[in-house]
């Protein structure tokens, strides 16, 4: 019998989870066995898979599950450099050249195990089938707007925290903007998910908002309108042949621009388009300065659906779960094509 372990996240300000309860009811109708840690932060209450029939686990327990289970969690697992035996589901942030990501698969490669890189998980056409895209870019949008208000104060943004709803993060913003000002934005990648979350924040914030998509970047650049603008908002993954859109000299630049959300956030990748900085931030410091005089912020943050965790999973696992409950068949759609990128990724270590 399939079995799926889902595991307690251990990132910090993780609460997001990719099955919720109901889900959770649907794959034991389906005939998987499915075992829920125990979470101390999760924004679903453990005692809601109890009543839904699942098996509840310690706490970080998923070292020892038996060696058949797949593992299934969002964000990373602790960088201890232990061989990992089992097959995993998560974001790996393994497939662009990132060191860590390096460090990762060879851990597999010595435990034996196998990842399934929830970005890559496609359909026949390759479109991902699940994605937190629309609530980070959301959530990414509001950060930036933190960023620009605390520039109009003279400061630089402070920490960031959980939602309960999407409603009581717009209200608070809308009462810490200046009365007679909204900045105005540019959003790349306006017309995919997280671009029209950004969007859509933007537009629920009644700030002018320019939108690109791929027609507005397809001459490769330069693009001066990114720097004419207050707010840039990169909704765009790196990949090979993504246009560069903030160069490394834009600090100096005669510029309007003064906030980077860099919402696909991967700074380390060899095709990232913001070349201003080299590290992501975090909810405790979420704007990395970059220039002084005109100041110019980078915020960066990796788990930006985490804001609004509630909302996030239950969209996500949503997504999700027609091809969780496929688990049976793993020699078959979405898990095969996962399995065959990992596998050349490992082959090219």
């Amino acid at each position: 019998m399939t079995h799926l372990w889902v595991r307690a996240e251990q990132r910090p300000n993780e609460q997001r989870v990719g099955l919720t309860p109901g889900g959770a009811r649907a794959l034991l109708d389906a005939g998987l066995r499915v075992t829920v840690e125990d979470s101390s932060v999760r924004a679903i209450p453990t005692g809601l898979y109890r009543d839904a029939g699942v098996t509840i686990a310690a706490e970080n327990s998923w070292p020892d599950a038996p060696a058949d289970a797949i593992i299934f969690g969002l964000k990373e697992l602790p960088e201890d450099g232990t061989p990992l035996r089992h097959r995993h589901i998560m974001f790996g942030h393994a497939y662009k050249g990132q060191p860590a990501g390096q460090a990762l698969l060879r851990r597999f490669r010595a435990g034996g195990g196998t990842l399934y890189d929830l970005e890559y998980l496609v359909d026949d056409a390759g479109r991902r089938v699940a994605a937190f895209g629309y609530w980070a870019g959301f959530a990414g949008a509001a950060v930036a707007l933190k960023c620009w208000v605390a520039q109009q104060a003279g400061g630089v943004c402070g920490p960031v925290g959980v939602y309960t709803d999407k409603d009581t993060l717009l209200d608070e913003l809308t009462s810490a903007l200046p009365p007679d000002r909204r900045p105005d934005a540019l959003i790349i990648g306006a017309l995919g998910r997280v671009g029209t979350g950004a969007a859509d924040f933007c537009d629920s914030m009644d700030m002018q908002v320019t939108k690109w998509d791929m027609a507005e970047t397809a001459s490769g650049g330069p693009f001066p309108e990114v720097l004419a603008h207050d707010i840039f908002l990169n909704c765009i993954l790196a990949r090979p042949g993504t246009p560069v859109f903030v160069p490394d000299t834009a600090g100096t630049a005669a510029r309007k621009l003064s906030v980077i959300g860099d919402i696909a956030c991967d700074p380390t990748s060899d095709f990232s388009p913001v070349k201003v900085y080299n590290r992501t931030t975090d909810w405790n410091a979420p704007a990395l300065r970059v220039h002084d005089d005109p100041v110019l912020d980078v915020t960066a943050i990796d788990n930006l659906p985490s804001m609004l965790p509630l909302e996030s999973s239950e969209d996500y696992a949503a997504q999700l779960l027609p091809s969780l409950t496929t688990l049976t068949d793993l020699q078959a759609g979405v898990w095969a094509r996962a399995e065959a990128e990992f596998d050349r990724h490992c082959a090219d270590l």
